[in-house]
């Protein structure tokens, strides 16, 4: 089957499920009082926020897994051993940062507060995914350690530097998505514009049914959670989905031996995390004053005055447009 077909099946199934399953499971969280709580530092229109059902995540990871072993069972005839193996370690990589979101979420309603686990707790789970991910990916398939420069078509082999920059992404780009899901519909909706470029790669530029299958798992999983999430949001994905959204996001760059691009196809949400430490820093060194009115950069623009649905709508159409970037910075792959 070509590359258009399988992308089509498998995304309308994941975003079927995703839909379907978040229709039973949010009266159940509701039930549960499983409900988010809110910064007392955040924005104060966002108290109204607060009660909304939480860890709407499980169920697009429900559908992955779903979505996986469809795939394994109609759409495996023609994958290579080394691509199944690499799905797999992504599949596994991605489920266990969604574990350590679930962890994190259920600390969170437990101790009635939006904080759960602490800081370092949290980094320390997820750096131990991530070298555990990368132990798997270079024992398994081999990783490429020469690293391809986008856009001026340069390649310099890092030996073992290379899992050091491997590692930083990992872990940034997860917490980065993290806290990009400020906002009704935000982190679904970049994360949708990232799938859809990589379905575009799989059509026109590398024929691989995993790049295929894991550009559907993107777009199925933010159109079916963004039917409950878009402004109003009746659920919130927690920690769990964002979490689970940021390790297939990165992993895209693996799958394209260009650990780097992920900068430019995930501009926002590096963006997003950036603004947290530039404020930091900038709060630090000027002994109390602020660069943003508040961080990450949407909340300063909600404080700008800008609507949600406006947030939302600017910064997938700046991140749609870094992935068209993107694309042309692959070079021949």
């Amino acid at each position: 089957m070509k590359a258009e077909g399988m992308f089509l099946i498998i995304s309308v199934v994941i975003m079927l499920i995703t839909a379907l399953g978040l229709k039973f499971l949010i009266p159940i969280l509701a039930s549960k009082k499983m409900g988010q709580k809110i910064l007392e530092i955040g924005p104060r229109w966002h108290k109204n926020k607060e009660g909304t059902p939480t860890m709407g995540g499980i169920s697009f990871i429900f559908a992955t897994i779903i979505g996986f072993a469809l795939f394994l069972i109609f759409f495996s005839e023609n994958v290579e051993i080394k691509q199944m193996i690499c799905a797999l370690n992504i599949i596994i990589y991605a489920i266990l940062n969604g574990m350590i979101g679930i962890i994190d979420d259920l600390a969170k309603l437990r101790r009635a507060k939006n904080e759960g686990l602490t800081p370092m707790a949290k980094f320390a789970f997820q750096a131990i995914v991530a070298i555990l991910f990368l132990i798997s990916m270079r024992f398994t398939i081999g990783i490429d350690t020469t690293l391809y420069l986008p856009f001026i078509d340069k390649s310099i082999e890092l030996g073992v530097f290379y899992y050091a920059l491997s590692f930083l992404a990992l872990c940034g780009v997860v917490n980065s998505v993290n806290l990009t899901d400020g906002i009704d519909g935000l982190a679904s909706s970049i994360a949708l514009s990232v799938g859809v470029l990589f379905a575009i790669v799989s059509f026109l530029k590398i024929d691989d049914p995993t790049i295929t299958f894991f550009s559907a798992v993107l777009v199925g999983s933010a159109l079916g959670f963004l039917i409950y999430n878009f402004y109003p949001a009746r659920v919130f994905m927690g920690d769990t989905g964002s979490l689970f959204l940021g390790a297939l996001v990165v992993s895209m760059s693996f799958l394209i031996d260009n650990v780097l691009l992920v900068l430019v196809y995930g501009f926002v949400f590096v963006g997003e995390a950036f603004s947290v430490i530039i404020q930091v820093g900038y709060f630090k060194i000027t002994k109390g004053k602020r660069l943003f009115k508040m961080a990450p950069f949407h909340h300063h623009l909600e404080k700008c005055g800008f609507s949600e649905i406006q947030i939302v709508i600017m910064l997938t159409l700046i991140n749609a447009l870094f992935c068209s970037v993107a694309y042309f910075g692959m070079g021949n792959l």
